[in-house]
């Protein structure tokens, strides 16, 4: 009689008070009490929480492989996170962080060490990298699916040996290892269902900035081939590869012919940091041309002129335009140096590109007393707008369809639509890309602001953060038109982080329609513009 009395309570180990022959039957039950709802739901929530621990601890103890892709020992993790994506290590040479898939889990993988007998024959057969990077792509989908496999197993063992240790009862412990697995499986198929192979062709690379040129690739080369995910995996593993293998010189891949590579700088103000950054830049990227869109000084001065006495030392073409900052006597010292180029109004060939530039109508060394400073004036605003319109006459009367436009202050870029298809400009120390107004009939153009080179010399360091040092490294294909550019820039003065990013523009070559006759504008000229922004107040 006891064992059929105990039937009728949920478990053993959740019974009511024992009942005896004699009780009589109760009609109800506490809502707390033993088998009353609300304990039901503590002990839904209950088994919902060690399930949900259980396969986090799980995934964190055992959702790591070592597994080798082409030529490395590779070590690959999951762990849980709030956005996905994929974070490639290359120790020491930095980190490729990758927008891959969606999902509560983030994919690591770390290359190690190379094999010792496969690193001899890299170096004793060049070819040999190839050959090894070609197995990259299957090396990696095993390794994933051996992560995949042992995460979700080791989320189900720890949370069944959780639950065993909390509940010690059979029923809530399968549950719990149920609920583990559906979790963990959940997370995994979701990050499976949104893989975006594409991304590994966007990278953002975080490191030292001798070694990005080589670990991200050529950007025509990228564009050329953006779906195919296979080619780019094992051309990321073969420049790798070629990275660790060289002692004495960091190997650079082989320019795509044809493809113009240039750098564009702005706002230095005095920094000779950012001069150290451009030299390493146009050395490790293969620059073809410089483009610097003013405030190169502070003051303007006579003392400062021999601040330029660095452009000569590029031994590179220099192309530069004057800022606000920049005196006549500062464009004079340029225009001294043996490869540069000061444009005032006026437009020059470089690198097969035809460039058009003028310069700030201002000169404000002191932006405390200036009206750049003190409070824009709708004088100082027509100025500023006014000197895009006198360029833009001067692109629709050109020759040779330019290709880019150059101006210091972005305000002046509003009468420069639709005569180019790409305008520089700088003085917000901020990096803006952005599509100009584009009328019915007009070719688009971009606008790309570039930050402070210098970090905005001295003043940059007033702020909490330094201000960080900017540059954008541009490339051209054959037909000049702008494919694909990365974005760098190193943490502040007196920090050494350096941060890069790729950028492909889509369809590059639809923003190039046949250049428009001159004699038959179609752009606004007027200063008064109503699309051209107001000037902007900083630097």
């Amino acid at each position: 009689m006891d064992g059929q009395r105990d039937e009728q309570h949920d478990d053993a180990g959740d019974r009511d008070v024992p009942v005896t022959d004699g009780d009589p039957p109760r009609p109800t039950r506490s809502l707390v009490g033993p088998g009353g709802p609300l304990r039901r739901i503590g002990l839904v929530v209950a088994v919902l929480a060690v399930a949900l621990a259980g396969a986090v601890l799980g995934v964190l103890a055992g959702g790591q492989v070592d597994t080798d892709i082409g030529p490395f020992r590779a070590n690959l993790s999951i762990s849980p996170a709030r956005d996905g994506g994929t974070t490639v290590d290359i120790p020491p040479l930095g980190a490729l962080l990758l927008d891959s898939h969606d999902g509560p889990t983030h994919l690591t993988v770390r290359l190690g060490a190379l094999d010792q007998g496969r690193t001899e024959a890299l170096i004793d057969d060049p070819a040999s990298i190839s050959r090894a990077s070609q197995s990259a792509v299957e090396d990696v989908r095993s390794g994933v699916m051996r992560l995949g496999l042992r995460a979700l197993g080791a989320s189900v063992l720890v949370t069944l040996v959780l639950a065993g240790l909390i509940f010690r009862n059979a029923r809530r412990t399968a549950w719990a290892g149920g609920l583990a697995l559906l979790v963990t499986a959940g997370s995994l198929g979701t990050a499976a269902a949104t893989v975006r192979p594409q991304a590994i062709e966007e990278p953002r690379y975080e490191g030292l900035l001798v070694n990005a040129p080589a670990i991200v690739g050529d950007a025509r080369r990228i564009a050329n081939d953006y779906t195919k995910y296979a080619e780019q995996l094992q051309r990321l593993v073969g420049n790798v590869s070629q990275l660790y293998t060289t002692v004495s010189a960091l190997p650079l891949l082989e320019p795509t012919p044809g493809t113009t590579r240039v750098l564009h700088v702005s706002d230095m103000h005095l920094n000779p940091t950012g001069w150290q950054l451009i030299r390493t830049v146009v050395e490790q990227f293969g620059i073809d041309a410089v483009i610097d869109t003013g405030d190169i000084t502070d003051w303007g001065s006579e003392p400062e002129a021999s601040f330029v006495g660095s452009i000569g030392l590029l031994k590179k073409p220099y192309v530069f335009i004057r800022g606000n900052h920049d005196s006549g006597k500062t464009a004079a010292a340029v225009a001294r140096q043996p490869n540069a180029i000061v444009l005032n109004n006026s437009t020059t060939t470089v690198a097969g590109l035809t460039i058009a530039g003028i310069g700030d109508p201002r000169f404000t060394p002191d932006k405390n007393t200036s009206p750049a400073g003190s409070g824009l004036t709708q004088q100082v605003a027509d100025q500023v707008i006014g000197v895009g319109g006198q360029l833009a006459t001067t692109v629709r009367q050109s020759p040779r369809p330019v290709n880019i436009a150059l101006v210091h202050d972005p305000a002046s870029a509003g009468p420069l639509a639709g005569t180019c298809p790409l305008v520089l400009a700088g003085h917000t120390h901020s990096q803006q890309v952005s599509k100009l107004p584009q009328a019915p009939g007009q070719q688009p153009t971009t606008l790309m602001v570039e930050g402070s080179t210098g970090g905005a010399g001295l003043r940059g360091l007033e702020g909490e953060k330094p201000t960080p040092l900017s540059m954008s490294v541009l490339y051209f294909d054959q037909q000049k038109m702008l494919q694909a550019y990365d974005t760098i820039t190193v943490g502040g003065t007196g920090q050494a982080q350096v941060n890069l990013e790729r950028h492909l523009v889509e369809n590059p070559t639809g923003a190039s329609p046949s250049p428009t006759s001159s004699t038959s504008p179609t752009s606004p000229t007027s200063p008064t513009s109503p699309t051209s922004p107001a000037a902007s107040p900083t630097g």
